[in-house]
C-alpha cells in the first residue's frame, strides 16, 4: 500500500499536518494529535487509513479504560463458572482471553492504522502503562506462556484534548503535531467539501459571524469547525440567507439557530447581556 499521506477528497489537511502525518510513517512512531475539540483530530485517523487503504482499528479511551484492556483482559469469572457447569472449554484458557485493540493491530495480516482517541481521558499512568508495547510493538500474555508481537509495526494515532498533561517519557517516543484552528482560507476550502455550490456570499457571512463568535471575551466553549458546519447545515434547511445574517440590529446579536453554536447556557446568557448593553447604549445616543 502507498505509504504517504496527501489528504483525502473529503479531509482537507494543511501542509504542516501532511508532513506531521508522513514523518510519524516513516519514523514507525506515534503520532500524537492534540488541539481544541471540534478540529478533525479524530476523522484525521479515519482519513489517513483510507489514504492508506489501510484497516482502520480505533481505540476509544474513557475515564475508566486501563492500559491492560488494550492488550488482553482474561476472563476467569466466566472459566471458573463453566467449569463449575462441566463445560469442555475450560481446557483451554485461550477461549477466556480477549483481544484487545493492540492485539488485534499486532495480528493484523496488513499494515492497519490503529488510533487511541482521547488518551487524556484515562488515568495519569495510563500512557506510561503502555510505553513498552508501543515501543517494542510486542507483549507477554502470562495465562498462555505467550509473546505477541508484531507482523508488521501499524500507524498509530494518537488524540488529546489537552485535558492533562502527558508523561515525558510519552511524549518523547511519540512525534507531535497540533492542529491549529483552521484559518478563514482552510475553513472555506472545509465548508466546500462538505457543502459544494454553496453560495460564497452566504459563507463568508457565516464565518465572518462565526469568528467574531470565537473573539468574545469569556466565552466559556467556543464554537468549534463542527459546529460550524452543522450550523451551517441548518441555515440551508432553514433557507435563511444572508441578508438574514448581515441584520445589523443589537436585538439580534445572537445569530439564528445558534443552539448549534452555543453548548451551554452560561454561553448564551453572555451573548444576551452583550445584546442588552448595545441596546442600552443605543438609545442613550443622541437622537435616538
Amino acid at each position: 500500500m502507498s505509504q504517504r499521506f496527501e489528504g483525502t477528497t473529503d479531509y482537507v489537511a494543511t501542509e504542516d499536518l501532511k508532513v506531521a502525518v508522513n514523518a510519524a510513517i516513516a519514523l514507525e512512531r506515534p503520532l500524537l494529535i492534540k488541539g481544541e475539540p471540534g478540529t478533525g483530530k479524530t476523522v484525521l485517523a479515519y482519513e489517513v487509513a483510507k489514504a492508506l487503504n489501510a484497516p482502520l482499528l480505533t481505540w476509544h479511551i474513557k475515564s475508566t479504560t486501563k492500559a491492560h484492556q488494550g492488550l488482553y483482559e482474561y476472563d476467569a469469572v466466566t472459566r471458573l463458572r463453566d467449569s463449575q457447569l462441566g463445560d469442555e472449554r475450560v481446557k483451554d484458557v485461550r477461549n477466556y482471553i480477549k483481544h484487545g485493540k493492540l492485539w488485534e493491530a499486532f495480528e493484523a495480516p496488513e499494515r492497519p492504522v490503529l488510533l487511541i482517541d482521547e488518551i487524556d481521558k484515562a488515568d495519569i499512568e495510563f500512557p506510561n502503562d503502555l510505553l513498552q508495547e508501543l515501543d517494542r510493538m510486542e507483549f507477554f500474555v502470562y495465562e498462555t506462556n505467550e509473546t505477541i508481537k508484531a507482523a508488521v509495526r501499524p500507524v498509530v494515532i494518537i488524540t488529546s484534548n489537552n485535558e492533562k498533561e502527558l508523561p515525558d517519557a510519552f511524549l518523547r517516543r511519540c512525534f507531535f503535531h497540533y492542529i491549529r484552528f483552521p484559518e478563514v482560507e482552510t475553513m472555506n476550502a472545509i465548508v466546500d467539501v462538505h457543502f459544494p455550490g454553496i453560495k460564497k456570499k452566504l459563507v463568508s457571512e457565516a464565518l465572518r459571524i462565526f469568528y467574531d463568535m470565537r473573539k468574545v471575551p469569556g466565552l466559556k466553549k467556543k464554537p468549534s469547525t463542527s459546529e460550524l458546519l452543522d450550523w451551517l447545515k441548518l441555515l440551508l434547511v432553514e433557507d435563511i440567507d444572508e441578508e438574514t445574517l448581515r441584520e445589523r440590529d443589537p436585538t439580534k446579536l445572537i445569530p439564528p439557530l445558534h443552539g448549534a453554536l452555543l453548548k451551554n447556557e452560561q454561553d448564551v446568557h453572555l451573548f444576551e447581556r452583550l445584546a442588552f448593553l448595545a441596546r442600552r447604549e443605543g438609545a442613550g445616543r443622541p437622537g435616538q
